[in-house]
């Protein structure tokens, strides 16, 4: 492990031990020159492989000739980030430290910062640290309304950090915490990378998309209902350790009593629920599309069903606001109910015309003035009859003198090309 340079008077030592630190001697003639070499080893549990929420354990040892310094170390993430490590032990040897729980964004170069003030010393030592995890939320809420299609979608960091070792898992789906599971899928991961998943129950409704991201797990549940929802638990397993990401699917269904159109005086009740309990800063709304402040109605809290009795038609919406964050909306229609009374048949009219003679003159006059309106109807009828026949004759007239022109350009047309032949002979 020692090879000398004479040409630049080097001693060159390869894979360093602690044994190695101590004083050394350069002599030239009378000359002699001594450098003190001190040494540190920084060890990492699991080879810098975790999982998620681990905690790593790290080791500092130093060695040198004179006496070991009191050393002050300084632990920096990946995104250079001051981490603050548990102290488990302290020597003047040897140095033993918890970090923090690790998350999948933590993979990366991590550094150990060692000072010292006597003798002075200003170290950064570079690690490694490799997490494979889930980017997801560590507990996601999803929101679905009843016969609605869900994705549930869960992010391995895998392919982003190159991790080349097989893992294994699961997806796992309960109603309640204290359910048992069901084992939806299992899947694995081979030495290059490429994530392989199987389908295991046959006695729930839902599908593995064709199509997805690499190092991605996702389930498709088509038309979900209430029973549908609980908790999806995806697992991964690597050495016999396991981490794990949680989705809780809550389902909206709403309802009316009684169903139909809404009739005139009439009330109806509408009833919003979800399957699941809610967080403490959620709840539900019931409002009128363009009503006024009367038509709203909020559920009390830990409250997982809302009812409003109604009296007016139109659009209806029941909200569900998290953090005054509308995270879903079910809008159902009341319309109302049109009732159209019949009318009566009318009777049957008889006419009746009666012959009189009337010998008075008030009389006479009422009938002569019915004869002058009678014989004037019948005056204008005649004129308009004999409006419609001069024009039917003049429309004939005009259309015969309109063939007639016709039928004289063509016999121009050929006499003058007569001619022209003529003149060509």
């Amino acid at each position: 492990r020692f090879d000398i340079k004479m040409q630049y008077k080097q001693l060159w030592v390869r894979n360093l031990k602690l044994s190695d630190a101590g004083i050394y001697t350069c002599e030239y003639g009378s000359h002699k020159v001594h450098t003190s070499l001190h040494i540190f080893k920084l060890m990492i549990s699991l080879d810098g492989h975790f999982l998620q929420n681990e905690v790593p354990e790290l080791i500092l040892m130093q060695n040198s000739s004179s006496p070991l310094p009191d050393l002050r170390i300084t632990f920096f993430d990946s995104n250079n980030n001051r981490v603050t490590p548990e102290l488990r032990n302290k020597g003047r040897q040897k140095y033993i430290v918890n970090l923090k729980k690790l998350e999948a964004m933590d993979s990366g170069t991590w550094v150990c910062q060692v000072h010292s003030d006597s003798p002075l010393i200003d170290q950064n030592i570079p690690f490694a640290v490799k997490v494979l995890g889930f980017q997801n939320p560590d507990l996601e809420r999803k929101y679905a309304i009843v016969d609605s299609t869900v994705i549930l979608s869960w992010r391995l960091n895998s392919q982003k950090i190159k991790w080349k070792e097989g893992f294994t898992g699961q997806l796992n789906w309960k109603q309640q915490e204290s359910a048992n599971h069901h084992e939806l899928l299992d899947f694995n991961v081979t030495a290059q990378g490429q994530l392989h998943d199987t389908k295991k129950s046959s006695n729930f409704l839902f599908e593995i998309p064709e199509r997805k991201p690499e190092s991605t797990i996702e389930v498709k549940l088509p038309k979900v209902h209430l029973n549908h929802s609980g908790q999806y638990q995806c697992q991964l397993e690597y050495q016999g350790r396991h981490a794990q990401s949680k989705i809780e699917l809550v389902v909206m269904k709403v309802s009316a009593t009684p169903v139909g159109p809404l009739s005139r005086g009439a009330n109806m009740t509408l009833t919003c629920q979800v399957s699941g309990p809610l967080p403490p800063n959620a709840y539900l709304r019931w409002d009128r599309v363009n009503g006024t402040k009367k038509d709203i109605k909020n559920s009390e809290q830990n409250e997982v069903k809302l009812e409003v009795n109604i009296s007016a038609a139109g659009l209806w919406s029941c909200h569900l606001i998290e953090d005054s964050d509308r995270k879903i909306s079910f809008h159902y229609h009341v319309g109302m109910e049109i009732s159209i009374t019949s009318l009566p048949q009318p009777e049957s009219y008889k006419i009746v015309f009666v012959f009189k003679h009337f010998s008075s003159p008030t009389e006479e006059a009422a009938v002569w003035t019915n004869y002058v309106i009678i014989g004037a109807s019948v005056g204008g009828s005649l004129l308009v009859f004999a409006l419609g026949c001069l024009c039917i004759i003049s429309g004939t007239s005009w259309q015969r003198r309109r063939q007639r022109a016709k039928r004289m350009a063509q016999a121009r047309q050929y006499l003058l090309e007569n001619k022209m032949c003529q003149c060509q002979q």
